[in-house]
């Protein structure tokens, strides 16, 4: 290679580099904080559940019922929303999701009944439909495939942050402000977490923007190189890939959606009913944790998996591999989940949750990349969105299902069980899709 052409690639490499480290600065931690406060607003109702249930009569059941009825709303608005943002730009529609589910979640502390509880949570399902997806979506309009997992992973890491942050802020509010203006500390709660929605989401329709093409804040030069790279990718996917029609009937995303439903089965299973474990410590081993310490508590399985969520993902970038990177941690939280209910203390019981929380988070973001390989355009809105919704599913079915089981039979190891077994039935598919590779990838190494 002669010098001067050694020099084009070495300046196309610099611009490569500056231009990614530039939107990475600029979107990446401003997404996460919005799905920080999007997790913690849909899964705070597990610590209202420690006093709420009796303000309201809740059984297991009910609770489970409140905890999975989000979904209906979210499961029937998903892919419609998730079109609208493709098609009128993710800056308004975001901002417009972002204030609904803001004013609804803030709403939610003045519920006076458990039937109230359920509306006001199928409207929060219904008013947060589309913002996961179409924040998958949206990385997709500004990260080449050969960096999107590692990206995603910094995204996704605000799930356990969430967790780990909000559990123990949440412990908080509930504990210190009980009583003021005659309010439960719950219902206080689900005020301090809901309000900051509505202000992100008017700051989303100044700060974000649309597309590469758009951003004055790249030069010229960074502008030019991200637009016909992300064009050139949308356009080797979509002269193979999906059509939304295909998309929305075709069996590798159905069976891919079957795979997201299991691995955040796990999830919700955790999310919803990890709390409510630590506080079942008091009658199984003879330990009383306050609400604050509840929430100290239930938040180190959460800050584990956010230190390794990332090293994974950049693992799997690095070396091209993507099935084994989903499948392994997938088998170790379905080994972890079931066992950790059949140990003798606190510190054994909390450290195989934690494995769990690990294998779960680790293999979101490589699950991403899946879909990505097959689907662009309107096929990759629709093809996303109905991934996310079927998935989601299992965020009815796990609260449900947990809590109808731990009513039958006095404990949650039976629940634990069939988490266990959904995840193994998880990562199984993802072997069989495998040998079964889509028609057009992006990626030049295997999956």
């Amino acid at each position: 290679m002669s010098t001067s052409s050694s020099d084009v690639v070495e300046r196309g490499g610099q611009l490569e580099k500056q231009t990614l480290r530039k939107v990475t600065r600029r979107l990446v931690p401003f997404m996460a904080l919005l799905y920080f406060i999007n997790y913690l607003d849909r899964t705070n109702i597990a610590f209202a559940k420690l006093t709420m249930s009796d303000d309201l009569g809740l059984s297991e059941t009910a609770y489970g019922v409140a905890a999975g009825v989000f979904f209906i709303g979210y499961l029937i608005f998903e892919v419609p929303s998730n079109l609208a943002l493709h098609r009128f730009g993710a800056r308004r529609w975001m901002a417009r999701i972002l204030v609904s589910w803001g004013i609804v979640a803030t709403a939610m502390a003045f519920v006076p009944s458990a039937g109230w509880l359920y509306f006001m949570r199928v409207l929060l399902g219904v008013a947060e439909a589309g913002f996961f997806p179409g924040m998958i979506l949206y990385l997709t309009y500004w990260f080449p495939a050969r960096q999107r997992v590692r990206i995603t992973a910094l995204f996704l890491t605000a799930i356990p942050l969430s967790s780990a942050i909000g559990a123990p802020l949440s412990g908080a509010i509930m504990e210190f402000t009980d009583g003021v203006a005659g309010l439960s500390g719950w219902r206080w709660m689900f005020i301090v977490q809901g309000a900051p929605a509505v202000i992100l989401g008017v700051v989303t329709w100044f700060y974000l923007t649309d597309r590469p093409d758009r951003a004055k804040w790249l030069t010229s030069d960074e502008r030019t190189w991200l637009s016909d790279t992300m064009s050139t990718e949308s356009h080797v996917v979509s002269q193979h890939g999906w059509s939304v029609r295909r998309a929305l009937t075709g069996g590798r995303v159905l069976a891919l959606a079957a795979v997201y439903f299991g691995i955040v089965y796990g999830l919700y299973a955790l999310s919803f009913f990890l709390p409510s474990m630590v506080a079942g410590f008091a009658k199984t081993f003879d330990a009383d944790y306050s609400l604050y310490q509840i929430g100290l508590i239930v938040s180190v399985p959460f800050l584990v998996a956010t230190a390794l969520i990332v090293p994974w993902s950049r693992h799997s970038d690095r070396t091209g591999e993507r099935t084994w990177h989903v499948v392994i941690p997938v088998l170790v939280a379905a080994l972890a989940v079931p066992a950790a209910l059949y140990l003798s203390s606190p510190l054994a019981v909390m450290a195989l949750m934690t494995v769990t929380a690990v294998g779960i988070f680790a293999a979101l973001p490589v699950f991403w990349a899946l879909p990505a390989q097959f689907l662009a355009g309107a096929g990759a809105a629709a093809g996303i969105a109905l991934i996310n919704s079927l998935g989601n599913l299992s965020g009815f079915g796990a609260p449900f299902v947990t809590g109808w089981i731990t009513d039958a039979t006095g404990s949650y190891r039976p629940a634990m069980w069939l988490v266990g077994v959904i995840l193994a039935i998880a990562a199984a598919i993802v072997l069989v899709l495998h040998r079964r590779p889509p028609a057009s990838r992006l990626e030049t190494s295997s999956s």
